[in-house]
This record gives C-alpha cells, structure tokens and sequence, in this order.
C-alpha cells in the first residue's frame, strides 16, 4: 500500500476516535435538554403538553446522534487488517453503514411500537393526579363528564359534542375554586373564526369542476359550526391521484390499550344512516371508542 494511503487510513481513524465519543455526546446532551426543559415545566398541564408534542422527536434525535456514532466507532475497528489492503477500507465503512443503520433501525421500531405504551402511561399520570389548589394548598376532584357541565360554557360544551376537544374540569370542594384545562380531542374540527371554538366541521364536499389528465379540477368543501352556526366554504384543487380520507392515521401514529392489557393497532368505526352515508372514525384505544359511540348521533353532527 503506498504511504499517501497509509497516511490518509490514518488520519481518518483519527478523525474517527473525535467524531466517535462527540456524536455519543451529541446524543446525551440532547436527551439532558429534553430533561431540563419538562423539569422546567412545573404544571402537570404543561409537562403533559410538553411530552404528547416534543418527547419523541427529542428521542428519535438522540437516538439518530448515537446511530451515527455507532458509525463512527465501528470504523476504528481493525486497524491493522486495513493498512493491509485498502479493499478492506471500504468493507469496513460498509459494514460501518450497516451496524449504525441498524441501530436507528431498531431505534425506530422501540420508539414506534414500545414508546407510545410508555407515553401512554406517563400522560395519564399527568393528567390525572390530583391537582392543587395555589391559593390553599387543597387537593382538587375531577369531575365526571355529567358534572363538568356544570362548569363549561356552551362553546367548550359544543367543543366536546363534536369530539374535537376533551375539557377536564377540577374543583377544590372546599371552597368551590375550578380549573379547567384543555385537550386535545379524538376527532378533528377547524376552530372557527367567529367564536374561536374548535367546532367548525366539514358538512359536506361538491365538485365544482372535473380533474381529468390536462386539468386541475374543484372541490368544494362546506363547513358549519356546531356552536355559532356559522357557514363557510373552501376550494380545493383536485388532480387525478387519488386523496387520502379526511379521518387517517399517519405512520407515526401508534394505538395502544389504557388498560394494558393487550396492544391496540386501531379502532376503527364506520357509521351507515338510513340514507346511504358512512362516517369512519378512528380512536387511539378501546376506552375512546366505546365512550364516543356511548354518546355519540347524527343529531350532534347535524347541528
């Protein structure tokens, strides 16, 4: 092997032995600033929040940075048998490739099918260990669903009856002082823009003009809100590949049963009135399904 191949083996085993160690490090330092910013969060509310939206990106991060220093480490390995040949340069970085791709491989299939268990179980202690009250000290009671009425305005309520938003409403029995706070539903709804609820539904879909190969056609989408009865139209392009429904579930979406007893893929339900039409709708466990169906008619829908 000439000594300019020598030279340039070595120093990228060099380079390997700093970049190595820094990508680990990479790695730990974004995982210990995900840990600072949720122990910065004092509210339940907040690290509930905070986790549901940032957790697995700030894992899936991390992880990527120490795949990429498994990388980097696995081309410090056999030295010698290299500076043999400099065939074996590029089997090693091949292998390299391999054994890093395969950590942010199994890396993602943790976070895809164990995570969501995990977070699961973490947001339900969020949300639901008792709060207290700032003012006293006292410890505050959920309400059930029939209570919380009681303490929600007709927009937060139309909010619920739609399923676009889940309120969950404490109160300190003491005294009387509530806290309500805001989650994110089961269903999907627009917040409209004259009452600012989020139960702007979509009623229904004309198409105003054909797509075919040359042309962009029109779809028409009617939406109504549920609480302040307001109409408003879209218009969106059509091409001729096909759309996706309205109601889906992207491949980072992960279902898993509350209970823990088994694992959940989805629940799906498919709704038929007497006039032809179907509504699909889908729900992360068994417990949301069976509550949506407990209250859900077609008369909340129409409204």
């Amino acid at each position: 092997m000439s000594e300019e191949l020598v030279n340039f083996i070595t120093e990228w085993q060099s380079t390997m032995y700093v970049l190595a160690p820094s990508a680990v490090v990479l790695g730990v330092l974004i995982y210990t600033f995900y840990r600072i910013r949720l122990a910065s969060k004092s509210e339940l509310k907040a690290k509930y929040d905070f986790v549901s939206k940032y957790e697995y990106k700030y894992l899936f991060a991390t992880h990527i940075a120490i795949g990429i220093g498994v990388f980097f480490i696995c081309n410090t390995y056999k030295q010698e048998t290299v500076l043999l040949s400099f065939v074996w340069f590029f089997i090693r970085l091949f292998i390299s490739m391999c054994f890093g791709v395969l950590y942010a491989y199994v890396a993602k299939l943790m976070l895809t099918y164990y995570y969501p268990s995990v977070q699961a179980k973490k947001l339900k202690i969020y949300r639901y260990t008792p709060r207290v009250n700032s003012k006293n000290g006292n410890e505050m009671k959920l309400l059930s669903e029939e209570e919380e009425d009681a303490y929600l305005d007709e927009g937060m309520q139309a909010e619920e009856d739609v399923f676009s938003v889940d309120y969950d409403v404490w109160i300190d029995t003491e005294t009387g002082d509530t806290r309500i706070e805001k989650y994110e539903g089961r269903l999907s709804a627009l917040e409209c823009d004259r009452c600012g609820f989020q139960t702007l539904k979509l009623e229904k879909e004309e198409i105003s003009k054909e797509a075919s190969a040359d042309h962009e056609g029109e779809l028409i989408k009617h939406y109504k809100c549920s609480y302040c009865k307001r109409i408003k139209r879209k218009t969106v392009k059509l091409s001729t590949e096909k759309n996706e429904d309205d109601f889906h579930v992207t491949e980072k979406t992960q279902f898993i049963d509350l209970t823990g007893a088994k694992k959940v893929i989805l629940v799906k339900v498919a709704l038929h009135s007497n006039e032809g039409e179907i509504k699909n709708y889908e729900f992360q466990n068994l417990h949301e399904a069976q509550k949506f169906l407990r209250e859900f008619s077609f008369k909340k829908l129409e409204e």
